[in-house]
């Protein structure tokens, strides 16, 4: 049975933001080859197109006159098992959701993405961005994925290397870039219940001082980690249920030691974290050090803003409009150049 194909849909249920913009076609698949009925249709090979999953990374600031394609496939099965590095091969539809994919994996007895627990959005796009949080990302669990060509219909196989996976980047987010449609991921998870099993990674210091408000002591176990991540998000970061959000707004800016050393000459109290070929440091730290944490505008309480426990996140109250956001965000980046000479980046999708 052929998907319908609707037209001058709202995308205002489909984005986290909760913009309401209009799609000039709109059309859900389930499947990679109900997928392959869709870009068959003289009305889609004319448009262009936008895969969705859970909307909880882009920000409209108009409507899309294109068609939006909705991944809705589904499915979480353990493929094998290897005994001799008490692995298993996990494959997710790329219409689950993430944290849904971190509960099975738990309940499974696997272990390795309880760090990502609670990131908002789909399995499909966890790679297109290597999501990542609290000393993990996906590439550390990552085996392959499974992708539709758009202009063949072709599917193809991508491994770890082929996806060219960098800091919140990837091959479909720059030579790739819309050019195929994620499927299916498949993950290599740890067995935490065998002699040899996997470790968490407890290193990211939040999460180790969570465990002690939570009474967790020990040898934390996966479970303990996740809930203790969770723990961490739900206390700074909104609900886009509640507040429209897309969660991390800013990418965490890369800088060399030379000018590391400069800026702690300055701040003292500013953070950093080794990476190759410098420093990471907080975007969160810059941003609210510039004074735009808690932040809002717009008339009454505000339409729209910075988050007042996160600033990281941009919020939309209700009322504003992307372009308005996209304003904010451009004005915080001029004032993080300005007052330290770092450069911001969104991690957002701005369309």
């Amino acid at each position: 049975m052929m998907p319908a194909l609707e037209q001058h849909v709202s995308l205002r249920p489909y984005n986290t933001f909760g913009l309401d913009v209009q799609a000039r076609y709109f059309a859900r698949f389930t499947s990679a080859d109900e997928l392959r009925q869709l870009l068959q249709l003289p009305e889609v090979q004319a448009s262009d197109k936008l895969i969705l999953g859970g909307g909880s990374n882009l920000l409209f600031t108009q409507d899309f006159d294109g068609v939006v394609l909705k991944n809705e496939i589904r499915g979480l099965e353990i493929m094998s098992e290897d005994p001799d590095t008490n692995t298993a091969l996990v494959r997710a539809g790329a219409g689950e959701s993430w944290h849904g994919l971190v509960e099975y994996s738990l309940d499974q007895d696997l272990s390795g993405i309880e760090n990502l627990s609670l990131i908002p959005g789909t399995v499909g796009a966890a790679p297109l961005q290597n999501i990542g949080a609290y000393g993990a990302e996906l590439r550390d669990t990552f085996d392959h994925l499974e992708a539709v060509e758009l202009a063949t219909g072709e599917l193809r196989i991508f491994t770890a290397g082929e996806c060219g996976f960098g800091y919140r980047e990837s091959v479909f987010k720059n030579t790739l870039k819309n050019q195929y449609v994620v499927t299916a991921v498949v993950l290599r998870l740890h067995r935490q219940a065998k002699p040899a099993g996997y470790a968490p990674n407890v290193r990211y210091g939040a999460i180790t001082e969570t465990l002690a408000e939570l009474g967790i002591e020990g040898e934390p176990t996966p479970q303990d980690v996740s809930r203790a991540v969770v723990h961490i998000r739900r206390s700074k970061l909104p609900d886009p249920a509640q507040v429209g959000n897309a969660g991390s707004f800013f990418k965490n800016p890369e800088i060399s030691q030379a000018k590391f050393d400069h800026l702690k000459s300055e701040y003292p109290e500013l953070p950093g974290y080794p990476v190759p070929g410098g420093m990471k440091v907080p975007a969160a730290w810059l941003i609210e050090r510039a004074g735009w944490k808690g932040l809002r505008r717009g008339p009454g309480e505000g339409t729209h803003g910075v988050h007042d426990r996160q600033a990281l996140v941009l919020v939309h109250h209700g009322g504003a409009t992307g372009n308005e956001l996209r304003q904010l965000a451009e004005e915080i980046i001029a004032s993080v150049r300005q007052q330290f000479g770092v450069e911001l980046h969104p991690e957002v999708n701005i369309l």
